[in-house]
């Protein structure tokens, strides 16, 4: 039997043997891994109607057995699965957990849902007999989620959390701050908020709005629901807090730390990107330190987002007292500010001993040489942000726009319910290479890994949401997880079972045919480009980085 199991695992044998999951079937675990072994029991109980009890000790047949073995490394894995055994043997909890999201694949699809399934109670599941040796490519595999253009809930977090989980992704960035909203309870300044996490209406078209308000905000509970959940599945959550451009949500709540005599009259009810800057005051680096202050209370992840990308200058260079305090700071233009400003959070974020995450306008200005080690950078214009931060010495999460971008359209086809971007089919997503060519060793190393980035002005439902992520995640997550071992002849030929897996967990992917007739919705504004004008356009933004 052949194993469709995505991502791919480096290794697999396959053997004659069998194991029948019944009745009599047993799951026993380490202390440290009991919390695995339970929710794999649950996960198999609900839909087999299994008992899959407990056992006590490690002895005997028709068992299941998860292992620590500190010999392997912290997400490594092994799987073996013999007629009379399942043993999955990991570095660290993670890799153990890694391990159960693959046997989970080695079942039927069916075993994916919730409920007890169609069969007679004389039958037995079967798991095909194997040997698996699994390990990831990258560390950093993840999914950036923007909940501001719209306001994703917690449910639909909690249900995209365990895909990532089945698919040995390890981290969810949540975009929670914009012009267009602000998505976190800030219990120091709760007119963020009050006033920030509401506009009055959102466009809809290329000059239409829909004049229907649009907003909603996590409490600081839902938070730390979001983050225990995502940790119990060995999955990362690394917040965002734009600045200092992407600010108009907050400044409509506090104008005081706007620009002078810019102060926004609400919450941008447009896409693209609002003038509208934090100032460069004091003051306003005290209220942003202290929003990052909560936001690490909150988010145990190493790394914490600031943004930094698509900053507007106007505001800064029109306004006497920036210029004023540009001469104060001995500045030579606003693209050195930016660069100070978002060094002060640096400084910031690294004195409560966590690293800042930025997109790759933070390289730019000169100030980047002075970041603490462990910077991340985010390149998303093209390779260049990624060559020059590893030159740089600062660790890179490749997400470029041209490749693994998951609001762009899927196809060429007139059908497609969100025609904006350039095509990016799955078979596009799985060519993705994170690590730049003709990188030292050392500069490669600094390449964390990738992610997919999911921007919502046009998607406004979970259905949307999984449509435009599936099958493109799976092939996301095979590149990142599987690497230079990938094949993309192999991952085509397991693509039927795999879409029978998304079938059986609820997930509205899009079909190989093509969009269907009810996921076509007309009145969503064309944006698209070919793949010369888009590169084009990026090697035009990046021109600055591209010269130092």
């Amino acid at each position: 039997m052949n194993i469709t199991a995505v991502p791919a695992p480096a290794a697999v044998r396959t053997t004659e043997e069998r194991f029948r999951l019944d009745a009599r079937t047993t799951v026993h675990a380490d202390a440290t891994v009991r919390d695995i072994a339970d929710r794999l029991r649950q996960h198999l109980s609900a839909s087999t109607g299994l008992p899959l009890a407990s056992a006590d000790g490690d002895a005997g047949t028709n068992v299941i057995r998860l292992r620590i073995d500190a010999s392997l490394n912290r997400e490594e894995y092994r799987l073996s699965v013999r007629g009379d055994a399942v043993t999955i043997v990991g570095g660290a909890p993670a890799g153990v957990f890694h391990g159960t999201q693959t046997l989970r694949q080695l079942l039927p699809p069916a075993t994916l849902r919730r409920a007890p399934l169609s069969i007679r109670d004389d039958d037995a599941l079967t798991i095909p007999g194997c040997e698996i040796v699994d390990a990831p490519a990258y560390r950093w595999r993840g999914l950036m989620l923007d909940t501001v253009r719209h306001f994703t809930e917690v449910r639909e977090i909690l249900r995209i959390i365990d895909l990532l989980a089945l698919h040995h992704m390890n981290v969810l960035h949540l975009h929670l701050t914009d012009d267009q909203g602000w998505r976190l309870e800030v219990r120091g300044y709760p007119l963020l908020t009050e006033i920030g996490a509401w506009r009055p209406s959102t466009q809809v078209g290329r000059g239409e709005e829909s004049g229907t308000p649009h907003g909603g905000y996590y409490t600081q509970d839902d938070i730390r629901e979001i983050v225990a959940y995502a940790a119990a599945r060995h999955i990362t959550v690394v917040p965002e807090i734009e600045s200092p451009g992407h600010a108009r949500a907050a400044l409509a709540a506090y104008p005081e730390f706007a620009v002078a005599g810019t102060a926004p009259e609400g919450v941008w009810t447009r896409w693209g990107i609002s003038d509208d800057v934090f100032s460069v005051e004091e003051e306003t680096i005290d209220f942003l330190c202290d929003v990052l202050d909560e936001v690490m209370d909150l988010f145990p992840s190493p790394y914490i987002g600031i943004g930094g990308d698509e900053c507007p200058k106007t505001r800064w260079r029109d306004d006497p007292r920036t210029q004023e305090r540009m001469r104060e700071l001995g500045l030579d233009d606003e693209e050195q500010l930016q660069a100070w400003f978002v060094g002060r959070l640096e400084v910031h974020v690294r004195a409560r001993g966590r690293r800042i995450f930025g997109w790759d306008e933070i390289l730019e200005g000169g100030a980047s040489g002075g970041f603490g080690a462990g910077t991340a950078v985010a390149s998303w214009r093209g390779e260049i942000g990624a060559r020059v931060a590893v030159k740089r010495g600062f660790d890179v999460v490749a997400c470029p726009a041209d490749q693994v971008y998951l609001d762009y359209r899927q196809s060429e086809s007139d059908d497609e319910p969100i025609p904006t971007g350039i095509p990016l089919g799955w078979r596009d997503v799985y060519r993705f290479e994170p690590t730049p060519s003709g990188l030292t060793t050392e500069e490669a190393d600094r390449v964390l890994g990738g992610q997919g980035n999911l921007w919502t002005e046009f998607i406004d439902s979970p259905q949307r949401i999984d449509y435009m992520l599936f099958p493109r995640l799976g092939a996301l997550a095979e590149v990142l997880w599987t690497g230079a071992r990938r094949r993309i002849d192999d991952f085509e030929r397991r693509l039927p079972e795999y879409t029978d897996r998304l079938e059986a967990l609820g997930v509205a992917y899009r079909r190989e045919t093509g969009p269907r007739p009810w996921e076509r919705r007309p009145g969503i504004p064309g944006s698209t480009r070919t793949r010369e004008e888009l590169a084009e356009h990026l090697a035009r933004i990046t021109a600055s980085i591209a010269d130092a």
